[in-house]
């Protein structure tokens, strides 16, 4: 078997074996096969595409390259969640302890953000204290005596998926379903749950700009998830602004806190209480969407939910009190109001203009080693829909030494208005099963 064979056949348009796929995957892993061959393939399948076998196979190879966690020995049924990213995502710091706290099984394994904002790990050390490097016996104690863990992915997991994606990302070829479905499903195969919800977005400020692109992206994984034995639902969700009010660190772990305690944002809360329905839904704990939302406003109102996050703080070494006391999370030097500068309903909040300002402040990272500043951010008071008049207050920046200034004229110039009704726009878009 030639690489250079694969190749061409994959820029016929024809699809490869199980066989020829595992031999470009692991002659490339191995240092056998070149970067500038697997580049002309990459290139290849981003111009012809995988067919659904394919995408199946290169997830299973990708998955096979390195470590899968074993949660065998959790008693219960294990879930995952996964979303694409976006603008303001904290979801996860909600939906899991929702979970937890109505049985199920959340073992997660989270990543830094690379963009506007960190990602849930960086999120969650904004905490005093919390520790999201585990153990595999610290991790796996953790789910079985509190249902719920969210910790550092291991080194080991899918090294395939690191070399491909890196490649991809200076050739061009990040723009590819077949390989985008394939490099999320072999990370969420690789963290064992036997159930899974993608929460896809679609929008400004997401990968996937149009419902379209983003339900081929959504079906595809879906796909791969059932083709593999797990039980997988995509649900795609509204991006064209920002999610919630929060985009930041400290302020999105303030804005999960209150969500949790009922109070959260109407879009960030409505978005929360949909995947975790639909994770109640695909394990069959709930017989009807229903009941599902039902039990999710119950673990909500009771204060459930609340107490299994503060459960997996003391466990992770964080700081409980955080839960009452936000002042306990890393603060902003400077707090800047954005005045809306004319009357009018909000027609656009650009997400993107929202991620970009939280970035400049320090609130993401440009390259894997860069320093977040976990205190910094974005609140966003006027969402589209609102109506305001001149001089009100639509945004806030959290800023400490870097760019505010930059800050609030990039925040001030993410709206645009309408003198005309403008609709609030809906959170959850469709679901693809």
């Amino acid at each position: 078997m030639r690489t250079v064979d694969l190749i061409v056949k994959k820029k016929e348009g024809l699809a490869l074996s199980r066989e020829e796929i595992h031999f470009l995957i692991s002659g490339y892993v191995s240092g056998k096969i070149p970067d500038y061959q697997i580049s002309s393939w990459l290139m290849a399948v981003c111009l012809k595409g995988l067919n659904e076998t394919e995408q199946a196979d290169l997830t299973m190879e990708i998955l096979e390259s390195g470590e899968q966690i074993d949660l065998s020995s959790i008693p219960g049924i294990c879930v995952d969640k996964h979303s694409t990213g976006g603008v303001g995502d904290k979801t996860t710091l909600v939906v899991a302890p929702i979970i937890a706290s109505l049985g199920l099984k959340m073992a997660k394994m989270s990543g830094r953000g690379l963009g506007h904002t960190g990602g849930t790990l960086d999120k969650l050390e904004s905490i005093p204290g919390f520790q999201i490097q585990r153990t595999s016996e610290e991790f796996l104690n953790q789910v079985r005596e509190i249902g719920l863990a969210v910790v550092g992915q291991t080194a080991n997991i899918t090294p395939a998926d690191k070399k491909l994606y890196g490649l991809r990302d200076v050739t061009g070829t990040v723009e590819s379903v077949g390989l985008i479905a394939s490099s999320i499903m072999s990370k969420k195969l690789a963290s064992g749950a036997s159930h899974i919800v993608l929460d896809v977005k679609v929008g400004d400020g997401a990968f996937m700009k149009t419902l379209e692109d983003a339900r081929i992206l959504a079906k595809a994984m879906v796909k791969i998830g059932d083709n593999c034995g797990r039980k997988t639902v995509a649900v795609l969700t509204d991006m064209d602004q920002p999610l919630g009010c929060a985009v930041g660190n400290a302020n999105e772990v303030e804005e999960a806190i209150e969500t949790l305690k009922g109070r959260g944002p109407e879009d960030f809360q409505e978005l929360c209480q949909a995947i975790a329905a639909e994770l109640l839904l695909v394990t069959k704990v709930a017989a009807s969407k229903e009941a599902a939302r039902k039990m999710v406003d119950e673990a909500i109102s009771s204060g459930r939910g609340l107490e299994y996050l503060r459960k997996m703080i003391i466990w992770q070494k964080g700081d409980p009190r955080v839960i009452e006391d936000y002042s306990l999370l890393p603060q902003a030097k400077r707090v800047i109001p954005v005045l809306a500068p004319k009357g009018g309903y909000v027609k656009k909040v650009q997400a993107l203009r929202i991620g970009r300002a939280a970035m400049i402040l320090g609130a993401g990272r440009q390259t894997k080693d860069g320093v977040i500043d976990a205190a910094v951010g974005v609140k966003v008071f006027a969402k589209v829909g609102t109506k305001v008049n001149k001089g009100d207050k639509i945004a806030e920046v959290y800023g400490n030494d870097l760019n505010v200034e930059e800050a609030v004229q990039e925040v001030g110039s993410a709206f645009e208005y309408s003198m005309e009704f403008i609709p609030k726009h809906k959170i959850v878009l469709d679901i693809v099963s």
